[in-house]
């Protein structure tokens, strides 16, 4: 699942969401400096927000499709898994990684982060965790188990209204962190905000999802022309709430 999202990296990077100030906000004030390692950047979502928001940033994405679509908006980018990923003696003021964590093993991750930190750095995790109202996720739950009967998730957790579906996740990313031992203790942080979706800005987000990256076309048109009629009886648009959840730990003086 995780390199099937470069299969359409232009949709993805034009129907994901973005990130909160909030969010862009903490992260400039842990980090020490400017240099910023964006793990998993994808097409550079999070890594141009930063960009933008002053930092220079370097990204690490293991898609060299993802990676390209990065580089066309200028965002630097080596493509190699972050375990893999040789820094060469650079140094940076914080490790980020959007949506991508979950990707990268917890402990080697925490411990290239920590490799790469200077002192009192943070590395930061975080995800867009999403809640569709009541009747689109039961539209999706109940299409997504017609067309996919033996899938190991079950969607209809989509409809039973959880906000942070991002909980074991973020449990094994702090027990990760700890685990390297050059952190400070992890903390959690959650920034809530809304967006309003019409119809097609959701039926064009959908299939980014890890869900449905995969799907053949026919199952995957079944799931989005059910959806889209949940939305279209809700009067063509509705309002997203989101949950922006991330762990952040400092490193450590070195020894």
């Amino acid at each position: 699942m995780a390199e099937s999202f470069g299969t359409d990296a232009e949709r993805y990077d034009r129907a994901r969401p973005r990130y909160p100030d909030a969010l862009l906000r903490r992260v400039h004030a842990l980090a020490p400096g400017p240099d910023v390692l964006d793990a998993g950047c994808g097409t550079g979502i999070a890594a141009r927000q930063l960009r933008d928001a002053g930092c220079r940033v370097l990204g690490v994405e293991p898609d060299a499709r993802m990676a390209e679509v990065a580089r066309r908006f200028g965002i630097t980018v080596d493509v190699a898994r972050l375990e893999d990923w040789e820094p060469g003696g650079r140094r940076f003021d914080a490790v980020t990684a959007g949506q991508s964590w979950h990707w990268i093993d917890p402990v080697a991750g925490a411990a290239k982060a920590a490799r790469v930190l200077r002192p009192g750095g943070p590395l930061i995790a975080f995800w867009n965790a999403f809640q569709l109202p009541p009747q689109v996720a039961q539209a999706f739950a109940t299409a997504y188990r017609t067309v996919v009967p033996d899938a190991p998730f079950d969607p209809t957790a989509l409809a039973r209204g959880t906000h942070d579906p991002y909980a074991a996740i973020l449990t094994a990313t702090a027990e990760g962190i700890d685990r390297a031992g050059a952190f400070e203790k992890p903390e959690r942080w959650r920034f809530d905000w809304e967006a309003v979706h019409t119809r097609d800005a959701l039926l064009d987000q959908l299939p980014t999802t890890g869900l449905l990256t995969r799907l053949p076309e026919p199952q995957l048109a079944t799931i989005l022309r059910k959806v889209g009629a949940a939305v279209d009886a809700l009067g063509g648009s509705f309002t997203m709430r989101y949950a922006t959840v991330a762990v952040a730990a400092r490193r450590t003086a070195r020894e």
